[in-house]
């Protein structure tokens, strides 16, 4: 069940050679011809799996544009409670869903990607808190974005706005409302979901009352901002991208070269130098040598995940999830980074990860040092670990213990 799992989630590990008859190639980044959707989207009419929806209304964009009739897809464990005052908002990541737990099957083309951490018994505790987890606005999952239909009937497309962290949290917000949650138990979120969950200890700090934070950051840098360009770019120069409105097109004339490329790029940077160095180094990945027409194992590794990738994500919600991510900066219109970090209440988990590339510790330095409730003072937790940025979801059991101390 492994080919199920999570890509972030697990360690790196060279490719069997039946994964790659299976799912990739005849050569670097080749995609299987005849086997790739338009989208890897969830579309209206698949089977809902575990996903619920809410509709919250109009919600205009940072950007000027509105998004009409927007939906927030989300998914629940355990139950609230009478005085409404367990719940625990967990938001994912990037390339993440709401689907935290729970098997891969119709309608979840992966298993829960945090099912050490989220459940009876664990971290955070279904049989004591009511657990909530959206897919964040832009996403391909079944909240509204590029993939999903506009008030025409017609897919968003290029049409979809530009959204931001602070727009995916309005959308959020609504759907806290919609279930009656007046102010969370603990929002947690780790990478791009602690960009939201920072955004929500600053935005809405009396609705929050614990906050955890992983691997994530106050503002995107030069340099985070400079790996988004490139990925973007990867995806808008397919031939198949068609300005973003490419949902029409049969099979594989869809952008899945560049949205490959885009995630194998992207996984260098959640990836640590010396996981990959450890476990690759300079093997083949078969018995024939590079400089004759083989490949080295770290290659193929980059593809498959490149390939599998286009199978369960969208390429118009990947440029614009991306986008959001370099946009991010709470100490925008707030006086600066420092004011907006010293308007959080909440006690504050702050975690970052050694060998972290994407978000380096430096980054989680700064958040410390500029909240005022952070639990480990003004410098942040720090695990070290080999696997990089990825950590916080691989490291389950260190992550989990901290999570607990903090949630309760």
């Amino acid at each position: 069940m492994d080919w199920q799992l999570s890509d972030d989630a697990q360690p790196a590990s060279r490719v069997p050679a039946w994964r790659l008859d299976d799912a990739v190639l005849a050569g670097p980044g080749h995609i299987s011809s005849g086997t790739v959707p338009v989208t890897g989207a969830w579309r209206p009419g698949d089977d809902p799996g575990e996903r619920r929806f809410a509709r919250i209304g109009d919600l205009d964009a940072e950007a000027g544009s509105t998004i009409a009739d927007a939906v927030v897809a989300y998914e629940t464990w355990g139950r609230l409670n009478d005085a409404r005052d367990n719940a625990v908002l967990v938001l994912h990541a990037l390339t993440g869903d709401s689907h935290v737990r729970g098997p891969a099957g119709p309608g979840h083309a992966t298993a829960g990607w945090w099912e050490e951490v989220v459940g009876p018994g664990l971290a955070i505790d279904t049989d004591r808190c009511f657990v909530v987890a959206p897919n964040m606005l832009g996403g391909c999952q079944g909240s509204s974005g590029p993939a999903s239909l506009a008030p025409d009937g017609i897919e968003w497309g290029s049409r979809f706005p530009r959204v931001t962290v602070r727009d995916q949290v309005e959308a959020q917000r609504r759907l806290a409302d919609r279930l009656g949650i007046d102010r969370w138990h603990a929002v947690v979120g780790g990478s791009m979901g602690g960009m939201h969950a920072l955004e929500w200890a600053i935005a809405h700090p009396e609705r929050v009352g614990a906050t955890a934070l992983l691997a994530s950051n106050a503002a995107t840098s030069a340099d985070q901002i400079a790996q988004n360009t490139l990925q973007i770019e990867a995806v808008t120069t397919d031939p198949g991208w068609l300005g973003g409105d490419f949902y029409d097109l049969p099979g594989s004339a869809g952008p899945a070269r560049g949205l490959a490329l885009a995630r194998r790029m992207a996984m260098l940077g959640y990836r640590s130098q010396q996981e990959l160095n450890e476990r690759f180094q300079r093997g083949w990945q078969s018995s024939v040598d590079p400089l004759a027409g083989g490949r080295f194992q770290v290659e193929s590794y980059l593809d498959v995940h490149g390939n599998r990738f286009t199978r369960r994500f969208d390429a118009g919600s990947y440029v614009r999830l991306v986008d959001a991510m370099s946009t991010h900066d709470v100490g925008r219109g707030r006086g600066g980074v420092e004011a907006a970090l010293a308007r959080i209440t909440s006690p504050t988990l702050v975690v970052g990860i050694s060998s972290d590339r994407l978000f380096p510790v430096a980054d989680q330095r700064r958040l410390a040092a500029g909240i005022p409730t952070c639990t480990s003072g003004s410098e942040p937790i720090v695990l070290e670990s080999g696997f990089g940025h990825d950590a916080f979801l691989i490291e389950s059991g260190r992550v989990g213990d901290l999570l607990a101390t903090l949630i309760g």
